[in-house]
């Protein structure tokens, strides 16, 4: 079975840490590993599955890539999506993939987002296990959350009749969309319905050709998008065009409301999507006041709160049922009931065009990573860290000058025609206009300080003349 991870949500309900260049998927929000990590780790210790196959987006690149080093040896595939068109598509382009570079004639799929939490992991893998036998038979399997609470924040999937007597799975009678609170709690009486999991299992061409049936346009322009990829290094690139052109819709939409081979399998696997603050908090451990708290938290009188600082101490007195969540940017402050309206808030940043929505002040790059420290009018100044062994672009600025100090490490520098090393507490100056490169050359991390200068500070005025890393 080859496992499919969808890595290209936002996670716009736990702004401010998931942000558009850095989504909760590439964060550690539960343990010492990213959630794609733990996805990954978690289908590692399944007997059953080969290599992934990722799709993600074409911005999140190195993310996937750096993090799949350590979880994932076998060298799975990175498809890349120039942008986001939903799960359907994500999905048929995967199978596509599968079909041609497998050994298996017709290969089953394991579909599944890269940023779910699943405890129960035995009670996962026998799942699975039903599920593969299931779709070798034909069938499009889906996997049903045994619901705990009136959710109102999840689908909901109405089973049928059993498809045996001999097995857990059901047919599907339907889907239906986020109730209201009594809806929600007809459905939890009733014991009909499931919270949708988004998890799927069918073979390539079964899907596939649910697809040439129920959505047409989804596949030709998937194929089209596939069949004129480009590889480098990594990476597999979904032409842009004929992908841009695709209609985006979900799995569900796109065949499994239409299909009568799928069948549903409950799952009771302490199952959370982890799609909010109070998210975190449930599943999170809490200390004897019913806190969770992560980094430099000092709390006093304060109970069923979830407490983040990402960089200082947070500190907080006689609270209850608050999350705070401190960035280097950004202080979230909300009651853990109201954690939901978190994506209106995001909204109305977007309207508002701020930056915070995006990007974070630490912002990570192929090579290591930055963080803007001051600012004003013509001038600002950053830290930059550079891995060992890595290197920046060969660039140009058009608008600023830049000076770099030295702080720990070793920089190999170019500028212009010469070439040159700096230690701790040395400079340089790299005028306007003047190529330059900036390498770290030395075992450990180069952290330099740098003050840019000039009428435009801003991050598109990079010309690239060369690039390892393909931007």
């Amino acid at each position: 079975m080859i496992p499919v991870i969808l890595s290209g949500g936002s996670g716009t309900r736990l702004w401010p840490v998931s942000r558009k260049t850095h989504p909760k998927q590439f964060w550690p929000l539960l343990s010492e590993d990213s959630m794609l990590q733990e996805t990954c780790n978690r289908l590692n210790a399944y007997t059953g599955a080969t290599a992934p196959i990722v799709v993600c987006n074409e911005e999140h690149r190195f993310f996937v890539a750096h993090q799949l080093q350590s979880c994932s040896p076998d060298n799975p595939a990175i498809i890349l999506e120039p942008v986001g068109r939903n799960t359907a598509p994500a999905a048929a382009v995967a199978a596509l993939h599968a079909l041609e570079q497998s050994t298996e004639e017709d290969p089953v799929l394991l579909v599944l987002p890269a940023d779910h939490v699943i405890k129960d992991l035995a009670a996962f893998h026998a799942a699975l296990s039903e599920a593969e036998q299931l779709a070798q038979q034909g069938h499009l399997v889906t996997f049903g959350i045994v619901p705990g609470a009136p959710e109102t924040g999840y689908g909901y999937i109405q089973s049928g009749d059993r498809l045996s007597a001999d097995s857990p799975a059901m047919k599907i009678s339907r889907f239906v969309e986020k109730p209201d609170r009594d809806t929600a709690g007809e459905y939890l009486a009733s014991g009909d319905y499931f919270w949708n999991s988004g998890m799927f299992v069918f073979r390539a061409t079964r899907y596939l050709d649910a697809l040439a049936q129920f959505a047409p346009a989804i596949l030709e322009a998937s194929k089209q998008a596939y069949e004129q990829a480009e590889t480098d290094a990594d990476f597999i690139r979904l032409e842009k065009q004929a992908f841009i052109a695709c209609p985006s819709d979900s799995i569900d939409y796109a065949v499994m409301e239409h299909t009568d081979n799928g069948v549903v399998i409950p799952l009771n696997v302490g199952w959370n999507d982890v799609g909010s603050w109070s998210a975190l908090w449930e599943i999170g451990d809490k200390d004897e006041d019913g806190n969770v708290i992560t980094g430099d938290v000092l709390a006093q009188d304060s109970r069923n709160c979830y407490l983040r600082s990402d960089s200082r101490l947070l500190a907080t007195v006689g609270l209850e049922d608050i999350m705070v969540v401190d960035t280097h940017d950004v202080v979230l402050v909300a009651h853990r009931d109201q954690v939901q309206k978190v994506k209106e808030l995001v909204n109305q940043l977007s309207e508002e065009q701020r930056k915070e929505i995006d990007i974070h002040a630490l912002v990570h790059r192929p090579w290591g990573s930055y963080q803007g420290i001051d600012r004003a009018e013509r001038y600002q100044v950053k830290r930059i860290t550079v891995a060992p062994g890595a290197q920046l672009s060969l660039q140009m600025h058009h608008h600023r000058a830049e000076h770099w100090v030295v702080v720990k490490g070793t920089a190999k520098v170019t500028c212009g025609d010469r070439t040159f090393l700096l230690s701790e507490n040395q400079s340089t100056f790299i005028p306007i206009g003047q190529q330059h490169r900036l390498e770290n050359p030395g075992k450990i991390p180069l952290d330099i300080i740098e003050v840019q200068s000039g009428a435009y500070l801003g991050e598109d005025d990079i010309e690239r003349l060369e690039d390892l890393y393909g931007r």
